[in-house]
């Protein structure tokens, strides 16, 4: 699927129809350069799921946690990520549960340790609002 979004308010937009659709155990990548609009789509899933507190990019920070009601969402930004060993030592496995949601930035920096996604999400910047381009694996679990 391909979208064109023309501004952050139809990217907010767009997460929040994912909000209704992505289930607990899912593992989303997120593809794009730096300013693409990956940390803005996490921040309108989570607003659509009704967390109000501060949404930051986890640059600096690797993951940042965010308990909702019937989940746990993981943002991760793995651009600052050495070596996919890296995730091994932090536990990564630990955060990929059956009650968790999962957003990866920047996948391809844990190549080898990371398991597959249930949906991709590339976003690039076009004509001042971005292209969305959405690949979604076999089997993908759905909100019901």
């Amino acid at each position: 699927m391909l979208l064109y979004l023309p501004d952050e308010a139809a990217t907010l937009a767009f997460a929040a129809r994912l909000q209704t659709t992505l289930a607990p155990g899912c593992v989303v990548f997120l593809h794009g350069n730096l300013g693409a609009g990956k940390t803005t789509l996490v921040r309108g899933y989570l607003r659509a799921a009704g967390y109000l507190g501060t949404v930051k990019s986890p640059t600096y920070t690797l993951v940042e946690e965010y308990a909702l009601s019937d989940r746990t969402v993981y943002h991760f930004d793995l651009y600052r990520l050495n070596d996919p060993e890296e995730l091994e030592w932090m536990g990564i496995r630990d955060y990929f549960r059956p009650d968790s949601l999962c957003f990866l930035e920047w996948p391809e920096k844990g190549e080898g340790i990371l398991p597959l996604p249930d949906l991709e999400i590339y976003l690039e910047p076009e004509d001042g609002g971005r292209s969305v381009r959405i690949v979604s694996a076999k089997g993908m679990r759905t909100a019901t």
